[in-house]
């Protein structure tokens, strides 16, 4: 059956109608980023593919090619026959690579031969995120959005999730950059991913709102750990109506201690963070919340860092960038539970 090729932004328009997408590159560049939901298949490896470049520059192109051909073609055979053996002939996959078309066009000739109607992106993955980076400040001015502001420690990411769980329209900017959006926020053993990455994370969230219904997501900054948030969707949200949460310290210090419970687990790691405040508080200061941490004193250290570093930086940065927080409707949590934020989010949602 004959291979077809689509430009990628029709691609990206027609995910949903294929029965799946193939990533054919190596397992580190699938690893950087790729398509929403593709699945990797890769013609060469990671040390194939540096086994490759290397006989190419010391040998010959003729040599690599030669050598690359036979590489390619046993892992498409193990491809094969680990993935296709109940696959019914209506299966459509959509496939790519980098650019150049080789590697998925080698995988799309023996699928197509089998008799699959396979489909390629012209231009592979780098068109693809040429044309992601274009449809972003399209896509992200369509959507209304609900901004919930509040100190930290008030519980936004909880109210997120609740007014999610109740069938709200959620942008979780955090949880897709894998941080928490402050000089404290990153979260251990979980690396945040590549910008690309994050990108099209964003992108595929964003594709998949209703516009008829309003988006509710957290007041982040420009850039949420070492990752940008998009121009275009920071400028939409900076727009947008706030609602302003508010929680008693008492409750916020305890989520806190909740929700960074590694740090009071690891004595050492939480002081080797509070090193990055000493530029802006001074090392007298933090070196007195080093010694209260290894005093046990956790909950003095976590409320005089809400009350005299977070809660004016972040009061000042919401009125600097956000126009409407100024009229943002006050919400209040009675406390921290999951209950309490469940009840809060039905009244937001039925008001």
């Amino acid at each position: 059956m004959p291979v077809h090729a689509i430009p990628a932004a029709d691609a990206m328009a027609q995910l949903d109608r294929f029965s799946t997408v193939i990533d054919a590159r190596s397992e580190g560049e699938y690893a950087e980023d790729h398509l929403p939901g593709a699945h990797n298949w890769p013609s060469l490896n990671n040390e194939e593919r540096r086994v490759i470049g290397t006989l190419y520059k010391q040998v010959s192109p003729f040599e690599a090619q030669k050598r690359g051909a036979a590489l390619v073609a046993a892992n498409i055979a193990r491809h094969i026959e680990r993935e296709l053996a109940d696959t019914p002939r209506s299966w459509q996959p959509l496939l790519y690579c980098w650019r150049g078309g080789k590697r998925s066009g080698s995988l799309a000739l023996v699928l197509g031969q089998i008799g699959f109607k396979v489909t390629l992106i012209e231009g592979g993955y780098k068109a693809f995120r040429t044309a992601l980076l274009a449809d972003l400040p399209l896509l992200a001015p369509r959507l209304s959005y609900r901004v919930v502001c509040g100190p930290t420690g008030s519980g936004k990411t909880r109210l997120l999730t609740a007014l999610a769980a109740a069938g709200a329209q959620v942008l979780d900017l955090e949880a897709l950059a894998s941080h928490r959006s402050s000089v404290l926020g990153m979260i251990p053993g979980q690396p945040q991913p590549t910008q690309k990455r994050f990108d099209t994370l964003v992108w595929q969230a964003l594709r998949q709102f209703d516009p008829a219904r309003p988006v509710y997501v957290e007041s982040e900054s420009k850039k949420v750990g070492n990752l940008a948030v998009p121009d275009a969707l920071i400028q939409a949200m900076r727009a947008s109506p706030c609602f302003d949460l508010q929680l008693n310290d008492a409750e916020r210090v305890a989520l806190l201690l909740e929700d960074y419970d590694f740090f009071v687990r690891d004595k050492a790691f939480f002081c080797s963070r509070l090193e990055a405040l000493t530029m802006l508080r001074g090392k007298a200061v933090v070196d007195s919340w080093k010694a209260q941490v290894h005093n046990n004193d956790m909950e003095a250290v976590v409320r005089n860092l809400l009350l005299t570093h977070y809660d004016p930086g972040y009061l000042a940065s919401m009125q600097r960038n956000f126009t409407q927080y100024g009229s943002a409707q006050t919400v209040v949590a009675t406390d921290r539970s999951a209950a309490s934020m469940a009840a809060l989010a039905q009244r937001m949602l039925a008001a």
